[in-house]
């Protein structure tokens, strides 16, 4: 199966299946001599892990890595770092119900079509279990990121019609200990309240939601991104549609600024000490495709999660009709448990132009 790796420079695989042994990830293209801090990439993947609260999946699992390579006193070694997440609470029998039948809005129809098999145990390797893998490796991206003075913060901006308030320009450590104050890691107390209890109220039903997820990142320095086909917003949006359950990429002023003039968004230069500054943000952070100094800013939309715990029409793998229902464990909003991995994908993109950028020109 091709288009398991993402990045040039500093570019991962990812391997493994929702029910099989484990899950991983290979790291190649690490500077060397980066410190590694064990426990910060084990509390990146705890944010992540299933079975932390009352409105995520009750699946048990420890999601506790191990480091195969590439890492040594410390420090990474500029070779491949290699990662492991072992499965411990597999129950593949809560499938057995679907080893036929196509669940609708998965991937078992075209994963069947495509491929002639499929892994039915939770969509194989299809599930958002693979997501762990990727939070692994995107927290040494964030290691090298922070070596360069860079922040990346995502939060819960919105679950089904519930909002909260744009975050821009506010202090980072502040909103993170914001966020990891609520189950539902919005950095609006009073707005995450809400969220809660509309989330445990669908959960209640049987059904789900989805909801928004706002990224910024601060300190971006001028020049990350290429021309034409690799621009930075054009990285941004592939890696926060290849997450699971991704139906919508915005940034700046997204589709709100399709309704303005030019003459309303235009973002107005200003002298600032020998660093240009804009009077506004509407570009979000990214002009030419190119970062230019400003903060970073863009949503991720996801969709409601597809199992939900009512019957539904559908069909076999022999195109009779058929029904079914979900069974097993099942986040009722994905948005929570999502946060650090739409971090994870931004840093990611960011390690690799920072890398790429170096060769931009000659000094």
């Amino acid at each position: 199966m091709a288009g398991n790796t993402f990045g040039q420079l500093f570019r991962i695989t990812t391997f493994g299946e929702s029910h099989g042994v484990a899950i991983g990830v290979i790291l190649d293209g690490c500077p060397a001599q980066l410190p590694i801090d064990l426990d910060f990439i084990q509390s990146e993947l705890d944010k992540r892990k299933p079975g932390q609260s009352k409105i995520t999946t009750q699946r048990k699992e420890s999601d506790t890595v191990q480091i195969l390579s590439g890492i040594f006193e410390g420090k990474s070694t500029g070779t491949p770092i290699a990662m492991l997440i072992p499965n411990e609470d597999q129950r593949s029998k809560d499938y057995s119900h679907n080893t036929d039948v196509y669940r609708p809005s998965h991937a078992d129809y075209t994963y069947d079509a495509k491929y002639g098999i499929r892994d039915h145990r939770g969509g194989g390797r299809s599930s958002a279990r693979e997501t762990g893998a990727r939070v692994a490796a995107g927290s040494i991206a964030k290691l090298l990121l922070k070596h360069h003075g860079i922040e990346v913060f995502a939060h819960v901006s919105s679950v089904g019609k519930i909002e909260a308030p744009n975050l821009e320009s506010k202090n980072i450590a502040d909103l993170l200990a914001i966020r990891e104050e609520n189950i539902v890691r919005c950095a609006d107390p009073a707005i995450a309240n809400q969220m809660i209890e509309f989330i445990d109220g669908v959960r209640k039903d049987g059904d789900t939601v989805g909801g928004k997820i706002n990224c910024i990142v601060k300190n971006c320095p001028v020049g990350l991104g290429e021309p034409v086909f690799d621009k930075l917003h054009a990285d941004l949006g592939k890696a926060m549609l290849s997450i699971n359950a991704v139906h919508g990429f915005e940034y700046g002023s997204g589709f709100s600024g399709s309704e303005m003039r030019g003459s309303e968004h235009n973002d107005i230069f200003l002298a600032n000490e020998g660093q240009p500054k804009t009077l506004t943000n509407f570009s979000g952070g990214i002009q030419g495709g190119i970062s230019n100094g400003m903060e970073i800013n863009f949503t991720v939309a996801f969709k409601p999660v597809a199992t939900i715990m009512h019957n539904q029409q559908t069909i076999n793998a022999a195109g009779e009709a058929a029904e079914i229902k979900g069974k097993g464990r099942h986040d009722p909003c994905v948005v929570p448990r999502a946060v650090v991995i739409v971090e994870a994908m931004a840093a990611l993109v960011l390690a690799d132009h920072l890398l790429r950028n170096k060769s931009s020109k000659l000094a």
